[in-house]
Protein backbone atom coordinates (compact mmCIF):
# COMPACT_ATOMS: atom_id res chain seq x y z
CA UNK A 1 0.00 0.00 0.00
CA UNK A 2 1.51 3.44 -1.17
CA UNK A 3 2.16 5.97 1.98
CA UNK A 4 -0.61 8.09 -0.05
CA UNK A 5 -3.20 5.28 0.95
CA UNK A 6 -1.82 4.86 4.34
CA UNK A 7 -2.34 9.07 5.14
CA UNK A 8 -6.06 9.12 3.64
CA UNK A 9 -4.87 11.13 0.58
CA UNK A 10 -6.09 8.90 -2.24
CA UNK A 11 -8.72 12.06 -3.66
CA UNK A 12 -6.98 14.97 -4.95
CA UNK A 13 -9.95 17.12 -4.82
CA UNK A 14 -10.52 16.25 -1.09
CA UNK A 15 -7.04 17.49 -0.22
CA UNK A 16 -7.19 20.38 -2.38
CA UNK A 17 -10.39 21.41 -0.54
CA UNK A 18 -8.61 20.63 2.81
CA UNK A 19 -5.91 23.40 1.22
CA UNK A 20 -8.79 25.86 0.29
CA UNK A 21 -10.11 25.84 4.04
CA UNK A 22 -6.31 26.03 5.52
CA UNK A 23 -5.84 28.92 3.23
CA UNK A 24 -8.75 30.60 4.49
CA UNK A 25 -7.95 30.07 8.29
CA UNK A 26 -3.74 30.93 7.37
CA UNK A 27 -5.44 34.39 6.31
CA UNK A 28 -7.66 34.64 9.29
CA UNK A 29 -4.69 33.85 11.60
CA UNK A 30 -2.57 36.37 9.54
CA UNK A 31 -4.50 39.14 10.27
CA UNK A 32 -5.47 38.30 13.88
CA UNK A 33 -1.80 38.31 14.60
CA UNK A 34 -0.89 41.39 12.84
CA UNK A 35 -3.39 43.25 14.94
CA UNK A 36 -2.28 41.38 18.05
CA UNK A 37 1.17 42.46 17.62
CA UNK A 38 -0.07 46.09 17.07
CA UNK A 39 -1.93 46.09 19.80
CA UNK A 40 1.26 44.72 21.89
CA UNK A 41 3.34 47.61 20.64
CA UNK A 42 0.82 50.08 21.22
CA UNK A 43 0.46 49.21 24.29
CA UNK A 44 4.32 49.24 25.33
CA UNK A 45 4.41 52.51 23.99
CA UNK A 46 2.06 53.91 26.35
CA UNK A 47 3.36 51.64 29.51
CA UNK A 48 6.43 53.78 29.02
CA UNK A 49 4.87 57.31 28.27
CA UNK A 50 3.13 57.28 31.59
CA UNK A 51 5.24 59.07 33.48
CA UNK A 52 3.12 59.57 36.33
CA UNK A 53 3.66 55.55 36.96
CA UNK A 54 5.26 55.31 40.63
CA UNK A 55 6.31 51.63 40.24
CA UNK A 56 9.09 51.43 37.41
CA UNK A 57 10.49 48.41 37.91
CA UNK A 58 6.63 47.08 37.40
CA UNK A 59 6.87 49.03 33.96
CA UNK A 60 9.70 47.54 32.65
CA UNK A 61 8.77 44.30 33.69
CA UNK A 62 5.23 44.86 32.03
CA UNK A 63 7.36 46.19 29.49
CA UNK A 64 9.89 42.97 28.97
CA UNK A 65 6.45 40.37 29.02
CA UNK A 66 5.08 42.18 26.35
CA UNK A 67 8.17 41.74 23.44
CA UNK A 68 8.73 38.29 24.64
CA UNK A 69 4.71 38.30 23.90
CA UNK A 70 5.37 39.89 20.80
CA UNK A 71 7.95 38.22 19.65
CA UNK A 72 6.32 34.90 20.29
CA UNK A 73 3.12 36.32 17.95
CA UNK A 74 5.91 37.67 15.28
CA UNK A 75 7.41 33.84 15.02
CA UNK A 76 3.93 32.42 14.77
CA UNK A 77 3.28 35.08 11.99
CA UNK A 78 6.42 34.00 10.70
CA UNK A 79 5.11 30.25 10.25
CA UNK A 80 1.51 31.48 9.47
CA UNK A 81 3.12 33.24 6.04
CA UNK A 82 5.63 31.09 4.72
CA UNK A 83 2.67 27.92 5.12
CA UNK A 84 0.71 30.79 2.52
CA UNK A 85 3.68 31.68 0.35
CA UNK A 86 4.02 27.40 0.38
CA UNK A 87 0.16 27.48 -0.74
CA UNK A 88 1.40 29.74 -3.54
CA UNK A 89 4.00 27.58 -4.67
CA UNK A 90 2.49 24.46 -4.68
CA UNK A 91 4.70 23.30 -1.90
CA UNK A 92 2.47 23.31 0.72
CA UNK A 93 1.27 19.98 2.75
CA UNK A 94 4.65 18.26 2.51
CA UNK A 95 7.70 17.82 4.74
CA UNK A 96 10.33 20.09 4.76
CA UNK A 97 12.78 17.20 5.87
CA UNK A 98 11.66 14.35 3.67
CA UNK A 99 9.45 15.78 0.42
CA UNK A 100 6.57 13.46 2.23
CA UNK A 101 3.02 14.53 2.54
CA UNK A 102 2.19 15.75 5.59
CA UNK A 103 -1.17 14.07 6.66
CA UNK A 104 -4.37 16.17 6.34
CA UNK A 105 -4.93 15.61 10.43
CA UNK A 106 -1.44 17.18 11.20
CA UNK A 107 -2.22 19.91 8.66
CA UNK A 108 -6.01 20.69 10.32
CA UNK A 109 -4.89 20.68 13.66
CA UNK A 110 -1.23 22.83 12.77
CA UNK A 111 -1.98 24.31 9.26
CA UNK A 112 1.38 26.28 9.24
CA UNK A 113 3.65 23.21 10.46
CA UNK A 114 6.66 22.45 7.96
CA UNK A 115 6.68 19.24 9.03
CA UNK A 116 5.54 15.72 9.22
CA UNK A 117 5.08 13.83 12.88
CA UNK A 118 8.50 12.11 11.68
CA UNK A 119 10.39 15.06 11.71
CA UNK A 120 8.40 17.34 13.58
CA UNK A 121 10.44 16.32 17.54
CA UNK A 122 13.69 16.35 15.41
CA UNK A 123 13.73 19.88 14.38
Amino acid sequence: MSQEHEQGHEDPLEREALFDRLRADLGDDQIALAQQITRLEESEQTLGADEGFADTAQVTAEQGESRALASQLREQLDDVEAAIARLAEGTYGRCAVCDNEITDARLEAMPATRYCITHASGV
